[in-house]
């Protein structure tokens, strides 16, 4: 039986540059399934919802998939007035670019 992630950790696949499995070195039967998590949750959206969100994160000066993620994962619809969250993301995406560099 393979080690639990350490804390705060949702066990999913590494995600610096590694030459191994995608799995890592963690069980394979947990990355099979996070990986059937992710897709359903970006596949379970109407496309009614999906032009809705599409809409809402072009005004707000985001990305269809940053939008989503702060709805999955904060259970938040943000609206103009989060300005320090919107930042926030907006920033976050600046340094994942430079990175990507």
């Amino acid at each position: 039986m393979s080690p639990s992630p350490a804390a705060r950790h949702n066990g999913g696949p590494p995600l610096d540059d590694y030459d191994g499995p995608p799995w890592g070195k963690g069980d394979p039967h947990r990355f099979l399934h996070w990986r059937r998590a992710h897709k359903a949750a970006w596949k379970s959206v109407s496309a009614d919802v999906m032009r809705f969100r599409l809409d809402k994160a072009e005004r707000l000066g985001l990305t269809y998939e940053e939008y989503s993620l702060e709805i999955m994962e904060r259970g938040r619809y943000l609206q103009i007035e989060d300005t320090e969250r919107i930042a926030e993301i907006k920033a976050a995406r600046r340094r994942r670019r430079r990175r990507a560099a």
